[in-house]
């Protein structure tokens, strides 16, 4: 009896033993798990950030870029207290960082340390020589953490943090260039397009693919690159080629802005656009700001007015309603239209024109832009013919024209067309609303043999292998026949040589044109402010510019006629075309 219980105490004991030895195995496991234990990993990895892609002028200057930023990180228990100044020196040398800036940020805080964010591309390269040769020089020493008794050696790192956008143009082809947002992804800082060809063209700009390269690293944080090692191509966001030249941009933005000044008006737009193909070779505003410093009061330059606002267009419709009225044979141009001296009286309002004729013919009704005779002409038009043909014309929808958040204007419904009233007001631009684009777009068809096209700005995007993409195969569309387009075309350039254009001529070039007063709508009725434009086209013997002006509430007294403030623009327009080789007038023999 007592050998038995003598065997099952020692039995008893004996699993008491191991039933407390493996409760301190399971307790050494969990305690091991918990802590930090700053094993070295063999394994490193290295990430290329990709970069969003350049956007770049017709005449090769890159007007929004990207540059990478980096940061530099140092564990201080790695500084070897002894060699601290050295390590100092050095790294202020290199990165152009303030000494006391950097002794201060490594002594206030034991591990990890920040020491700058935002270190460009140059510095970055020649910080990271610097952090192999403080390794060999032992400024680096090997840290054993107290806890697990784990010894490492991490020094200097530096790592990218992000990219910045930069435009190297300034001012110049803003808003039309646009602007970016930073966004935070996967804890690298990249950039958005907000507006302008940057938000258009975000999913071309944005970066495609990072270059990611891991292996074994050697003592000093470096991937030994052999058979193991692993690596991925680094892509960037296509390059976006554009179809305005830098030069000419800034040649017309400097005019446009002694104009604002002079004529204290509230913007100045121009456009010049290639007639044959619907390239625009500038698109100008004198309200414009630094996308790199982006400022309260610039907000209200930061739309791109052109395409986004609309407002009524005033006699520039006149040659519009007039095509219309060739196209569908209810007018002759010889035919004789009774001007009552200048004054008509259209429901309860006289309409009034600026001279007193008694008769003109249809054409000069354009030519000397008679409110009185276009009102009477427009009334042959049926409400469907009118409408239809103003929808041809492309009002009320999209140009196309590859920036975003375009307005489309507005035309009113069928039904208003049956009113005699609306019918005229409509005739001579008053009743809809219109972008400046929309009314660029619809002269161009005057000088294109009544085909209509869509306006762009960038031609092609390109690889960073050097293949390059077209972006537009414009078709045209047939707005008027060819015999009314080119009557027409007749009529804006008499207009320019007999009527209210002339100070747009320029000896040995074809111009035409047709201006635009209109009054601006508040509440309660229009106002004494005015809008100003002439549109029309400059042609040499081989090539043909469709030309916009708007000159936006002009406050200097008497110069709210368009043919006082947005002809002589047109005329300078054409004059620094003539300049940059664009055009070629024809000398004529003595």
């Amino acid at each position: 009896m007592e050998q038995s219980d003598t065997r099952k105490i020692k039995i008893l004991f004996l699993f008491t033993v191991v039933l407390i030895g493996f409760i301190i195995f399971l307790g050494t496991l969990f305690y091991w798990a918990q802590i930090d234990r700053r094993l070295p990993n063999l394994k490193h990895k290295e990430v290329d950030f990709a970069s969003r892609g350049n956007i770049i002028s017709s005449d090769g200057f890159y007007v929004a870029t990207s540059k990478k930023l980096y940061k530099a990180i140092v564990d201080t228990r790695n500084i070897d207290p002894d060699k601290l100044e050295v390590f100092v020196n050095l790294y202020s040398l290199y990165s152009g960082d303030n000494k006391e800036d950097v002794l201060k940020s490594i002594s206030s805080y034991s591990g990890n340390v920040v020491l700058s964010y935002k270190i460009d591309a140059k510095k970055a390269k020649h910080l990271k020589s610097l952090a192999k040769k403080l390794y060999r020089f032992g400024v680096f020493r090997t840290y054993e953490d107290p806890k697990t008794k784990v010894a490492f050696i991490h020094g200097l790192n530096i790592v990218e943090s992000g990219e910045d956008r930069i435009y190297p143009a300034k001012m110049t082809l803003t808003p039309v260039i646009g602007y970016v947002k930073k966004i935070e992804k996967d804890n690298i800082t990249k950039v958005m397009g907000v507006k302008g060809v940057e938000r258009y063209y975000e999913d071309k700009l944005v970066s495609i693919q990072d270059a990611i390269t891991s292996g074994s690293r050697d003592i000093s944080n470096a991937i030994i690159l052999n058979r193991y090692s692993v690596s991925s191509t680094r892509i960037d966001g296509f390059d976006t080629h554009l179809t305005i030249s830098l030069k000419l941009q800034k040649v017309i933005e400097n005019l446009i802005d002694k104009y604002k000044v002079d004529l204290e008006a509230k913007e100045v737009i121009v456009a010049v656009m290639h007639s044959k193909s619907g390239a625009i070779l500038s698109l100008a505003s004198s309200n414009r700001f630094d996308p790199d410093f982006i400022k309260r009061s610039d907000y209200p330059f930061l739309n791109v007015s052109s395409i986004e606002e609309a407002y009524e267009p005033g006699s520039v419709m006149k040659p519009i309603t007039f095509s219309l009225l060739l196209k569908e044979n209810k007018v002759n141009p010889y035919d004789l239209v009774r001007i009552f001296g200048g004054k008509y009286k259209l429901g309860n309002s006289i309409i009034t024109d600026t001279h007193e004729y008694e008769w003109l013919s249809a054409e000069d009704v354009i030519v000397h832009s008679s409110n009185v005779g276009i009102i009477q002409l427009a009334q042959k038009l049926d409400p469907i013919e009118f409408y239809q043909g103003l929808k041809d014309f492309g009002f009320s929808q999209k140009t196309n024209i590859d920036l975003p958040y375009e307005n489309v204007g507005l035309i009113p419904p069928l039904h208003r067309f049956k009113s005699q009233v609306y019918k005229a007001t409509v005739g001579y631009g008053y009743g809809l609303t219109a972008t400046f684009m929309q009314v660029l777009k619809a002269y161009n068809v005057f000088n294109n043999n009544g085909r209509m096209l869509n306006p762009y700005i960038v031609s092609f995007i390109q690889s960073q292998d050097g293949k390059k993409y077209s972006l537009h195969q414009n078709s045209e569309t047939e707005v008027l026949p060819i015999s009314v387009a080119k009557r027409v075309q007749k009529i804006l350039v008499k207009t320019v040589q007999k009527g209210t254009g002339v100070k747009a001529q320029y000896e040995g070039l074809e111009i035409g044109g047709k201006t635009g007063t209109a009054h601006i709508a508040g509440e309660g009725g229009y106002t004494n402010t005015y809008n100003s434009s002439f549109f029309g086209f400059a042609n040499d013997a081989k090539n043909s510019f469709t030309i916009g002006v708007l000159v936006k509430e002009p406050g200097k007294k008497y110069f709210h006629y368009a043919s006082t403030s947005a002809v002589p623009i047109f005329r300078d327009v054409t004059t620094r075309l003539v300049e940059e080789g664009y055009l070629s007038p024809l000398v004529s023999e003595q």
